[in-house]
């Protein structure tokens, strides 16, 4: 149902002129390439009937949020069906460290007290457990795929030294929530002088 109202739209505002869209399509929690491979079956699919009813074809990008511990370690193999990354990262904080965000406030201030992490890491990615897996996916997914679109989403979009960190590994581009926006801005321009 979602990916047909995808299509649908896409072609309806491509109708109306202008440059034509190219919608991206997100598969979540993605553990292995043949569950993607079966969603993206389904995803193709609807695209068919949308265009033929359409009378339209349109490109479209059909991807994985990269928000288990499993997809990050197989990103080499789930690339062959991905035409881009997006990393989960709130999710994949979560799955990695066995915590979840609505519970942390009552302990994880203490956490950080005793030195058990550097940064609350729900606010400032922890680029030494988290970052291990996202590195290393990106790797494994630009190996599998020469020119897969990287980026992050959630939270850590909008903190500098997130920013800062997806910039040295590579990718492309990060999301943060609206009130996020300007700093992330000045955050990824700062990154890219730094690396530039």
């Amino acid at each position: 149902m979602q990916a047909r109202a995808i299509f649908e739209a896409a072609c309806d505002v491509t109708a109306k002129g202008g440059d034509p869209v190219v919608p991206e399509v997100m598969i979540p929690l993605v553990g292995t390439k043949k569950e993607l491979a079966i969603l993206k079956a389904l995803v193709d699919e609807i695209a068919v009937q949308v265009f033929a009813e359409k009378d339209r074809t349109l490109d479209y990008l059909v991807g994985t949020m990269i928000e288990l511990p499993r997809a990050a370690l197989m990103a080499g193999e789930i690339a062959a069906e991905a035409r881009f990354f997006s990393f989960g990262t709130n999710d994949l904080t979560q799955t990695t460290l066995g915590v979840s965000r609505d519970d942390a406030g009552q302990f994880l201030a203490q956490y950080v007290d005793k030195g058990i992490y550097a940064r609350d890491p729900f606010v400032s990615l922890d680029v030494e457990g988290v970052g291990q897996l996202i590195e290393l996916a990106a790797e494994r997914g630009k190996a599998a795929r020469p020119g897969i679109k990287l980026g992050i989403c959630g939270e850590h979009g909008g903190d500098p030294a997130s920013i800062a960190f997806c910039e040295k590994v590579g990718l492309d581009y990060v999301s943060a929530s609206p009130y996020r926006v300007p700093i992330a801005r000045l955050a990824a321009a700062q990154a890219a002088l730094r690396a530039g």
